[in-house]
């Protein structure tokens, strides 16, 4: 995230937490009060590699991860089926149930990007879990694909998350037991077709119509097809 929209991240949630500070709950979640610059208007910088690894798509085959990465757009966001953080995967879902509809609106658009759901949880969300949590948006839509994964092994997974800089510690309970729940911070990486991270999404700037003009931004960098 560039300087100037971690300024706007952090004035938002400010903004949101200063309007709760008088009541017993927790923040709204922030809403874009700004118009954002129109696609092409700016530069992405490239952010990191995505780095190597092996996934099990929802059928249950294997594949290197590039394959995910490469050759369009992606928007990847990291989960669990079973979380119920209201700031973490099931706002990176809508926010990708939302983009997807939009994209399929603008079919030329859409056939130049894929979403990825991947999990942070080997051992609970399987290939036919992952297939169930997609539900009907595993089909493709105009040429859009919403891929769900997951990995062999939690060992598959590590290199993943510590390429990627994305946290997740296994919470426990009183006596020193794993728990289910997962603690994470949500990050969701815009990749551009050559596998380099141009943008990363916190939830305080997790916004559909930002990360479509980002998607239009790059858009702009390739020949069209």
């Amino acid at each position: 995230m560039t300087f100037a929209r971690r300024a706007v991240a952090a004035w938002l949630l400010a903004c949101a937490a200063a309007a709760h500070a008088a009541r017993d709950e927790p923040p709204a979640a922030p809403r874009m009060e700004y118009k954002p610059p129109p696609a092409g208007s700016y530069r992405l910088e490239r952010i990191q590699r995505v780095p190597a690894g092996r996934v099990l798509d929802s059928d249950g085959a294997a594949h290197p991860l590039s394959a995910f990465t490469t050759g369009r757009i992606t928007v990847l966001s990291f989960m669990y089926t079973y979380c119920t953080d209201r700031y973490g995967c099931p706002l990176a879902y809508e926010t990708l149930a939302e983009l997807r509809r939009r994209l399929i609106a603008r079919p030329a658009l859409a056939r130049r990007v894929r979403l990825v759901s991947l999990s942070f949880d080997p051992t609970n969300d399987t290939p036919e879990a992952m297939r169930t949590y997609g539900g009907r948006y595993v089909e493709p839509r105009a040429g859009l694909a919403w891929k769900f994964l997951t990995t062999e092994s939690t060992a598959a997974l590590m290199p993943l998350l510590e390429g990627l800089g994305q946290d997740a510690q296994v919470e426990r309970d009183e006596r020193g037991r794993p728990t289910r729940v997962i603690s994470h911070t949500l990050k969701v990486f815009l990749i551009d077709r050559t596998g380099w991270v141009r943008e990363i999404y916190s939830p305080a700037y997790l916004f559909v119509d930002v990360v479509l003009n980002d998607i239009e931004t790059l858009s702009m960098e390739e020949p069209a097809r």
